[in-house]
């Protein structure tokens, strides 16, 4: 099994129905019994907040982390995983992430896809401000 880096990318494109098939197509083997795909979404509320959008900003090198990321957990669980982020300007609703795994079995499917999700959000550097409803914003996770 390996990480899936030609699929896994850092990109402005919209993540829609197509990208998701794409990273689960990826991570899809006939020896597979589950795949497990995350959908990261825009919300309209943290933290009590009416939130009306996001931006993100990301690196020049953020693809490179973000393929790091993958290949690190394909490598420590031995399972097939892949995974997409967008930036820039996104509306609530909007798809931030998408991170697929694929195992024998649920359980370890869930928790690479787990594994992949966290080690993303804390290694990728990809940088969150939220625009609050009543007009106001704020960095996320400096």
């Amino acid at each position: 099994m390996a990480a899936v880096s030609d699929v896994s990318r850092v990109t402005t494109g919209v993540l829609d129905a197509g990208v998701v098939q794409e990273v689960e197509d990826a991570v899809s083997a006939p020896e597979c019994g589950a795949v497990v795909t995350f959908r990261g979404v825009v919300r309209d509320v943290d933290d009590g907040r009416g939130v009306s959008g996001l931006d993100y900003e990301a690196h020049p090198d953020a693809t490179a982390v973000l393929r790091e990321c993958v290949a690190g957990v394909a490598a420590e669980t031995g399972l097939r995983v892949a995974a997409v982020h967008r930036y820039g300007e996104l509306a609530v609703g909007d798809v931030a992430l998408v991170a697929s795994a694929s195992a024998g079995h649920r359980r370890e499917a869930f928790d690479a896809c787990t594994l992949l999700v966290e080690r993303i959000k804390a290694q990728t550097p990809i940088w969150k401000r939220q625009h609050f409803a009543e007009g106001s914003s704020e960095w996320v996770g400096l």
